[in-house]
Formats: C-alpha cells, sequence, structure tokens
C-alpha cells in the first residue's frame, strides 16, 4: 500500500461521502482477519496503516523465551535468539513486537480480507445513503420516473430508488417514463439490501412544502401556514397568516402575477388552489374559507364545532362546491361542521317556523273555548236540574197541606 490508496480513499470520500478514517480502520481489520485466517489465531495481533504514507504493517507480540527447544507455541512465543534480530536489548521474559510479512498470507486469505475491505465499504455507503434520505423524511425531493408497475411506480432519485406506492398517487395524474417530478417523503426504513424510501405525490403535506420551498416569506417565518386541507389533483384550501402587519400573506403567497402559485399548479399538473385568510374568529374563518362563495351571514359555535351559514341564492352552488369539494375542504380546513343554506332556503324554514307557531297558538285558543262553552253546557244542565227538583219539592208541600 502507499499513497495511490490514500488517493483513492479521498476520491471515494468526497465522490460518496464515505469517511476515509472508517475504510482504513476496516483495512486494518481486514489484515488482521487475513494473519487469523492464515495462522489459526490473532488475539495477540495489530495492524496499522500510516495515514500519511499509506503504508501498512502487522506485528505480533510473543514472549522471549532462552532456546528454541522452549518455545512451546511458535504464535506467542520466540527464542530470544531469533527476538534479538527484532531487539537487541531484549531478554528473557519480555514481551516484543514483531513484523509479520504479509506476503506469506494464503491466497485464500488474503482474498477474504479484501472482501471484508468491500464489504465495509458497501455498508459505509448504505448507511451514508440512509442517513441523508432520512433527514429528508417529511420533506420534498426531486425524482425520476423510472418504472410503471400495475401499483408501484418506482422513482429514481439519484443515489437511491424510491417508491411511489398506489395508495400515495394521485388518481387524476398521469406520470411518463422519465418525467422529473417533485414527491413527499412519507417513510425511510434502513433494510439489508439499502433504505426503503417511500414517497408521495397525495399528501397535503407536498403542497405545504412547495410553498415553503417557493415563497420566501415562509420560509423565513414572516409568513405562517395555518392550516391546509386537500383533495389530490383536484383542489387545495389553505390558510394563511403574516407574523408581520407590514406583509400580506395571501400576496406573499401568490407571488408577482402569480408567478409562485403557478409554479405549483403547474408542479401539481393544474390542481386548483385557494388560499385564504387566517382568523382566530370562528365566524370569519369559516366566512374566508368558503371562499370564492359570498356569504350573508355565519352563527358559528365553537364548542360545538359548528357553523350555520347563508349565501345569496346563486351563490349556493358555487358555496357547496362540484360534489360537495368546497364545503367539504372548508370544514376540513376549520374543523367545523357546516350547515350552508341559500336565502330562500333560510326563509322558507323561517316561514314554516311561524306557521308551527300560529298553529300552536290557534289550537291553544279553540281549546280554551270549547273548555268555556263546555262549562256553560254543564253549568245550564245542572241549573235546569235544580229548578225541576225545586218545583217537585214544592208542589209536594203543597199536598201535604191539603
Amino acid at each position: 500500500m502507499n499513497s495511490e490508496l490514500l488517493n483513492a480513499l479521498d476520491a471515494l470520500e468526497s465522490e460518496r461521502n464515505i469517511n476515509k478514517e472508517i475504510i482504513l480502520e476496516a483495512i486494518e481489520n481486514s489484515l488482521v482477519q487475513a494473519y487469523k485466517n492464515h495462522y489459526g489465531k490473532a488475539d495477540n495481533v495489530t495492524a496499522h496503516v500510516d495515514r500519511t504514507t499509506g503504508d501498512f504493517s502487522i506485528k505480533v507480540q510473543k514472549t522471549v523465551v532462552e532456546t528454541e527447544e522452549d518455545v512451546e507455541d511458535k504464535l506467542y512465543q520466540v527464542s530470544l535468539e531469533e527476538a534479538r534480530k527484532t531487539d537487541k536489548k531484549c531478554s528473557v521474559g519480555d514481551v516484543i513486537s514483531i513484523d509479520v510479512d504479509s506476503q506469506k498470507f494464503s491466497r485464500i486469505a488474503t482474498q477474504h480480507a479484501k472482501g471484508i475491505i468491500v464489504q465495509k465499504i458497501r455498508e459505509e455507503e448504505r448507511t451514508v445513503i440512509f442517513n441523508e434520505y432520512h433527514a429528508k423524511e417529511n420533506d420534498v425531493v426531486t425524482g425520476i420516473v423510472q418504472r410503471i408497475n400495475d401499483k408501484n411506480i418506482n422513482i429514481n432519485l439519484g443515489k437511491v430508488d424510491a417508491v411511489l406506492p398506489k395508495s400515495e398517487q394521485v388518481k387524476s395524474e398521469t406520470l411518463l417514463p422519465t418525467e422529473r417530478i417533485k414527491l413527499y417523503v412519507t417513510r425511510v426504513e434502513d433494510t439489508n439490501k439499502g433504505p426503503n424510501i417511500v414517497v408521495s405525490r397525495s399528501r397535503a403535506d407536498l403542497v405545504k412544502r412547495l410553498f415553503e420551498s417557493e415563497v420566501t416569506e415562509i420560509k423565513d417565518g414572516v409568513v405562517e401556514i395555518v392550516a391546509i386541507a386537500r383533495e389530490p389533483g383536484i383542489r387545495t384550501k389553505m390558510a394563511v397568516k403574516s407574523n408581520d402587519e407590514n406583509v400580506d400573506p395571501l400576496g406573499a403567497c401568490v407571488g408577482m402575477n402569480g408567478s409562485r402559485v403557478n409554479a405549483i399548479v403547474n408542479e401539481l399538473k393544474g390542481e386548483k388552489i385557494d388560499i385564504v385568510p387566517y382568523n382566530e374568529n370562528a365566524a370569519i374563518f369559516v366566512e374566508n374559507a368558503l371562499s370564492p362563495a359570498k356569504v350573508v351571514s355565519i352563527l358559528a359555535d365553537d364548542e360545538e364545532r359548528f357553523a350555520e351559514v347563508i349565501v345569496p341564492d346563486y351563490q349556493l352552488s358555487l358555496a357547496i362546491g362540484k360534489g360537495g369539494i368546497n364545503a367539504r375542504l372548508a370544514a376540513k380546513l376549520t374543523g367545523f361542521k357546516i350547515d350552508i343554506k341559500s336565502e330562500s332556503q333560510a326563509r322558507e324554514l323561517e316561514d314554516d317556523m311561524y306557521d308551527d307557531e300560529d298553529q300552536d297558538d290557534y289550537d291553544n285558543e279553540n281549546r280554551d273555548d270549547y273548555d268555556n262553552e263546555g262549562r256553560d253546557d254543564y253549568d245550564n244542565e245542572n241549573r235546569d236540574d235544580y229548578d225541576d227538583q225545586f218545583i217537585v219539592d214544592e208542589m209536594d208541600d203543597d199536598n201535604d197541606e191539603k
């Protein structure tokens, strides 16, 4: 080994970000393993690679004994005569380090040592890639569509492939081979075959991260994304607020002539994006969330998380949206259950309520009249019975007198 080794390791470190020191340690361990494979034992052996020159050395620790006949184990003992070829001042009982000639190693031992080095390089490269993409978990990466299967799509991220499962794809989106796209990293797992990376195109967090990378004010924390709701491929609603009264959060997200939001719409292949101002007042927030529909009146219950909304008749379909999408996204965005009615529906409901009240009043009034009338009949009937009884009693008294 020489400086060429160090140059190769420097290139490996710069190109693949593999720590040179780790590889040098792996080389030292492989030399010890090669000695063990050749001699059977290596617990008294050390190897060292010079970090400046690239030269390496293998040394074995042996105890000095008097004569060759006293040597019981050549792996651990050496005669005084042989020891003094290494250290002239040594004496019986000393432990000295003796250089080992690696050229005496068998070809099998050498190949095994080479395999250890290669394996270590692969492991280190796999660890570097895993750490790199694990740090990007819950973030956005750029990839190239590689293979499209029935369910999954393989994405080339450069150093490693990722999987875009069917559950994370946008149903209305058609991806083509070699197409470059943005993806949201949902999970990174370390396996024996390398990192297993799962990405998504359907998560709402993808839109959020795209705005964070596109809008400087969001990246700097001046503008904040408070809530986001998405139906992939159709529409996204996003509520934003400004932490600086001099910065318009909507204008910052839209950009000059819509440049910022249009860049994200293009990345999402035409998906519509509604950006609304966040407000701590629940009623105002729900009203903003139903944009672009106009609201006539709204009653929001914070505790029940319920809102009753009245809109003009001609705005009802806009407030609900095609297939109810506008109302659904507004409910997801605000966390409120929203009941939307037109002005006509609200008036009909109010009229029906008044009619019910009038009917109740009428029924109560008739019931009172009926009760009074019944009481009068009862009193008249009792009075007639009393009069008849009085007349009969008088006639009986007169007859008695006669």
